[in-house]
């Protein structure tokens, strides 16, 4: 039978909760031990697909085509392993799930309750996923803030499957202390007082996890310890940090993974992953090369606000692959709308050292996009396009090398003569592996890659076993449009190579320049960051930082 750790979060939103729950994953993975995680939401949207990005984050692809959380990618980079939509709940997909078997007579016609069917059929979920993973340990992570009404109804699962299974089942509660300015002092009672609302649902965590800017003394340890009834080596500080990787070292210090272990009555049988980490994070650490890597987007202001959260797969992929190679990333990101206004942000463009072209939708920005690939293409930046960022490239090269200048996406204009990327009817599609939803093609699809290709090289060269069937790659998808095979032929024979297709359907999944003709453009229909590692970096995003190196060593 599996153990189970719930995580919830007080105080504030924004805290921690995923990153917290990744790195206790991890290290009791590192112990030896299967796990496998749940991220339960308050929302009552089915999934996160409809979601706005800078509202909510990106929407994170899972193999199985799932749109979810953001929370769901922090778990794969960081436990390495590739979940699928049951890993992800959210109280719209459970009360969805109450009422069609309502409407099925599942009930046998008896009065359906929030408080007993719902619950129950959260539990069964958990424990599904738990059974059907052969999970040794299940940690379910539970969205919101305690004390909000939407994560209610998972309490109150986490509180039944405690009373029946008391000696399986553990809470672990992170909270926020604060330090207010004018007093210079930091301040325990906001997490005595979340505690007290998690009490309130009939649950006393086990563990503390204590968030603040700097790290809690014994005072403060002592003073949780005594109003909220844990042990004191129970209690785990968790300050801020400059990178989310450290934090499973500083989880590993406080030895929060031998006293989980030790709760859930469970004997470690360690592996050397955790030595592993350490020194990827070392070697992170002595990293100090930079390389100024352009991201052109679009969803990446609110106000006067910078929100990252909308591309954070991209930012970590670009992370893991310059730690990989020894450098830091100085990630510049390019408001899309302004570079066909501003000449200043093109002349930023030429002194990059790489270009990125991110996943999107729709018109705006769309020709700041097109002139930010236009000025890579012409000098030899290195660049990525990727999802949207791919058919962006397409058109550009359509429109100014082929001079086919009503070349566009269907998408962007109907009344063109020329659909260099058009919309392929799902009707057409034969192939069963992926997922097609509302037109949308999701999920990890076939890829064949193309022999002696920049890209065959790249996977070649630094595949890992995410990629064990090459030549034939699973990456994953989430796009409306397809480039037009009426047009292979010729943009093959100006230079844009067709690099890899979908063996089952011929579809386009990644073009590149010829390299006599560009050191590194690549665009893919599939989005390489949705599997990037912190132990095992993309593919291409590694070959991207080589290029990105090689331009800043020939520029200096």
């Amino acid at each position: 039978m599996s153990k189970y750790i719930f995580i919830s979060g007080g105080v504030i939103s924004g805290i921690g909760k995923g990153i917290s729950a990744a790195s206790i994953a991890f290290i009791l993975k590192s112990y030896g031990f299967k796990v496998s995680m749940i991220k339960t939401d308050p929302y009552l949207n089915v999934d996160a697909g409809t979601m706005n990005p800078l509202e909510h984050g990106e929407t994170f692809v899972l193999e199985d085509g799932f749109e979810t959380d953001m929370d769901i990618g922090s778990y794969e980079r960081f436990v390495n392993e590739s979940f699928s939509r049951p890993n992800s709940m959210s109280c719209g997909a459970v009360l969805e799930r109450v009422i069609q078997d309502e409407r099925s007579l599942a009930y046998d016609g008896k009065w359906v309750s929030l408080d007993y069917h719902v619950p129950e059929v959260i539990i069964n979920w958990i424990k599904k996923v738990a059974k059907d993973s052969d999970a040794d340990i299940t940690i379910v992570e539970i969205g919101g803030t305690v004390g909000e009404i939407g994560n209610s109804l998972f309490l109150e699962a986490n509180k039944i499957m405690k009373v029946y299974n008391p000696s399986d089942v553990i809470h672990i509660h992170v909270s926020y202390l604060p330090v207010p300015s004018a007093l210079g002092e930091m301040k325990s009672k906001t997490v005595q007082i979340s505690t007290k609302l998690l009490n309130s649902s009939g649950i006393c965590p086990e563990f503390l996890i204590a968030r603040s800017k700097a790290g809690i003394d014994d005072i403060r340890r002592e003073k949780l310890s005594r109003y909220c009834f844990v042990k004191p080596e129970h209690i785990i500080s968790a300050p801020d940090t400059k990178c989310i990787y450290e934090i499973p070292l500083n989880f590993q210090k406080a030895d929060i993974g031998k006293n989980i272990l030790k709760t859930l009555n469970l004997k470690p049988k360690p592996t050397d992953l955790l030595k592993v980490w350490e020194k990827k994070v070392n070697k992170m650490k002595k990293s100090t090369k930079a390389l100024n890597i352009g991201v052109v987007a679009k969803d990446h202001k609110s106000g006067d606000f910078d929100l990252k959260d909308s591309y954070v797969s991209v930012i970590e992929a670009i992370n893991h692959a310059c730690w990989e190679k020894g450098f830091q990333p100085n990630i510049q990101w390019i408001t899309a709308e302004e570079v066909n206004r501003k000449k200043l942000i093109q002349e930023k463009i030429l002194k990059l050292d790489g270009l990125i072209i991110p996943q999107g939708w729709g018109a705006k920005g769309v020709l700041g996009k097109m002139k930010a690939i236009q000025l890579a293409r012409e000098n030899k930046i290195p660049f990525l396009g990727l999802g949207y960022g791919m058919q962006i490239a397409v058109i550009e090269f359509c429109k100014n090398v082929l001079e086919i200048r009503d070349a566009t996406s269907q998408e962007l204009d109907k009344k063109s003569q020329n659909f260099v990327i058009h919309q392929v009817l799902d009707k057409e599609i034969k192939y069963n592996g992926g997922k097609y939803k509302d037109g949308v093609r999701l999920g990890a699809w076939p890829c064949k890659v193309k022999n002696s290709t920049l890209l065959d090289n790249l996977y070649t060269k630094y595949g890992n076993n995410l990629f064990s069937t090459y030549p034939t790659i699973m990456e994953r998808h989430r796009h409306m449009y397809e480039f037009n095979n009426e047009y292979l032929d010729v943009v093959e024979k100006a230079g844009l190579i067709i690099s890899g297709t979908n063996p089952e359907e011929t579809l386009v999944e990644a073009v590149e320049l010829d390299q006599k003709l560009h050191p590194f453009f690549i665009g893919t229909q599939y989005q390489p960051e949705l599997k990037t590692r912190f132990l095992h970096p993309h593919p291409l995003f590694i070959g991207f930082i080589d290029a990105c190196s090689a331009r800043k060593k020939g520029v200096k």
